[in-house]
């Protein structure tokens, strides 16, 4: 990085949008993050890719961001392009207009990428600011695309000892060469069962299926966001989740008071307009009503999981309490919804760590990390 005087601004790119389809999950968290920067402390440059995966320069506005009912934000491809630097010789970010000379931003600190799904969240955009030695915020590659995927992460995490609950995979292979015996394998299961795309977030393409009959449609829906398809039995019991945090130097993660989802009415399960449209039919809560027992075995579970996974910066860990006292361990999320309403910041928020204060913490662990394999 350029030499810089500690009163200097932290120079963060935001990155948000990208290809996946929680484009419009991505922007609106980035229009809480561009909201939340202490301008004394930051130089922002916000960064979009646009849905055909172009990168641009974006305006430093939340507004057209938010995420709202019957408004998805989108990221405008016809901005001024903006060229990402693929070599540590040279990570200055150049911004290229049509009938315009090249014209460069220069070098920036750290990225923070504000991206959510496939082609972001999973390793790619890792694996591109690695090649150049650019710090970032979070997990890096093998963490991202391991946990992004449902099938790997059940692999990794009951290697490490965790439970999680009944599942069956079906890969783009199986389903194309025998759908029939696909299917069959789900048999295995007790319903209802859910169908989710193995590697998408924000309850995309995932249907909740409640007998064989409806199962071959539930898992076309999941394939229309990705080929590899997970069916996971359902849990009865309540949906829990544990914030986790990074250590300073070779301190140990850290564990958030724990929240709680609770669906109250107009549907199935936590989907995505209940997540992020629904309003009074979805209670958040944290900290979440779990006895002080059980509450340490899941922060304890949180950071074996962030720990296994070889997470960095930041993770969400999801689980399931069954009536009978049973944890099992649902996912890992390597960037959990970011909004100052999402359940990773209420978690912190009820740990003592306001938003714009967990904006710092993340920019300042990223600042620490060395570049290269660590």
């Amino acid at each position: 990085m350029t030499d810089r005087s500690s009163s200097d601004p932290i120079r963060v790119a935001l990155v948000f949008g990208g290809r996946s389809s929680e484009h419009a999950v991505s922007c609106a968290t980035a229009a809480s993050v561009l909201e939340a920067l202490d301008r004394d402390r930051y130089e922002v440059i916000p960064v979009g890719i646009a849905k055909d995966g172009h990168w641009v320069l974006a305006p430093d506005d939340p507004a057209p961001l938010r995420l709202a009912p019957g408004h998805e934000p989108e990221v405008d491809g016809g901005s001024a392009s903006v060229i990402v630097p693929t070599s540590a010789a040279d990570r200055t970010l150049v911004v290229h207009e049509p009938g315009e000379p090249p014209r460069t931003l220069g070098e920036v600190d750290v990225v923070f990428p504000l991206l959510h799904g496939p082609f972001g969240e999973d390793g790619t955009i890792q694996g591109l600011l690695d090649l150049a030695d650019v710090r970032y915020v979070g997990s890096g590659v093998t963490a991202s695309a391991v946990m992004m995927d449902k099938a790997m992460m059940k692999v990794v995490l009951a290697a490490a000892g965790l439970p999680v609950g009944p599942y069956v995979v079906i890969t783009d292979r199986e389903w194309r060469r025998d759908p029939a015996a696909a299917l069959e394998t789900v048999g295995a299961l007790t319903f209802p069962v859910f169908v989710k795309p193995a590697r998408a977030g924000s309850s995309m393409g995932i249907t909740r299926v409640t007998s064989m009959e409806h199962l071959q449609a539930a898992i076309e829906v999941a394939r229309e966001h990705d080929p590899k398809v997970v069916v996971e039995q359902g849990i009865a019991g309540r949906e829990i989740e544990c914030g986790v945090l990074e250590g300073h130097g070779t301190d140990a993660p850290r564990a958030s008071e724990l929240g709680e989802c609770v669906v109250v009415s107009g549907h199935d399960f936590y989907d995505f307009e209940a997540k992020y449209l629904a309003g009074d039919d979805v209670r958040l809560t944290a900290p979440a009503d779990v006895p002080g027992a059980t509450a340490d075995r899941i922060r304890a579970m949180a950071v074996t999981a962030f720990e296994a996974a070889g997470c960095e910066g930041l993770a969400r860990v999801d689980f399931f309490l069954t009536d009978g006292g049973e944890v099992l361990v649902n996912e890992v999320n390597t960037m959990p919804g970011f909004t100052p309403s999402s359940m990773f910041p209420r978690m912190w928020a009820a740990t003592g760590l306001a938003y714009p204060e967990l904006i710092d913490e993340l920019v300042a662990l990223a600042m620490e990390r060395r570049t290269g394999l660590r």
